[in-house]
């Protein structure tokens, strides 16, 4: 019990220590470009019915497709120890050729130019 409440007592006073330590330490500077809001490359000032390309979003889904095959696919190499793991490289490489087969769709419609 006496090792618990050390450690307790040692993380707590870390805690405080470094907390206190980036208050002091921190650079209090606002300017004008850290106070104004982000707006991912438009005005905030500006007009919010300004025209935007989709091609934003078609990206953001690209991204976001070939993401979820690297978490698909992140458990592969554990799963060639199963009893059969033929079947579950079948399977992997035919989410790979799905995806494959879906990119050279996108890429010979244009999808993927970004200027027109």
């Amino acid at each position: 019990m006496n090792m618990i409440s050390f450690m307790i007592a040692l993380s707590l006073t870390l805690s405080i220590a470094l907390t206190l330590l980036n208050f002091w330490l921190a650079q209090m500077n606002p300017d004008s470009e850290k106070l104004s809001p982000y707006e991912c490359g438009f005005d905030p000032l500006g007009s919010a019915r300004l025209p935007f390309s989709i091609r934003f979003f078609l990206v953001a889904i690209l991204f976001l497709l070939f993401d979820l095959e690297i978490a698909l696919l992140l458990p592969l190499p554990w799963a060639t120890q199963l009893p059969s793991p033929i079947t579950t490289l079948a399977l992997a490489s035919f989410l790979i050729l799905l995806l494959i087969v879906g990119l050279v769709y996108e890429w010979t419609q244009g999808g993927l130019e970004w200027a027109e």
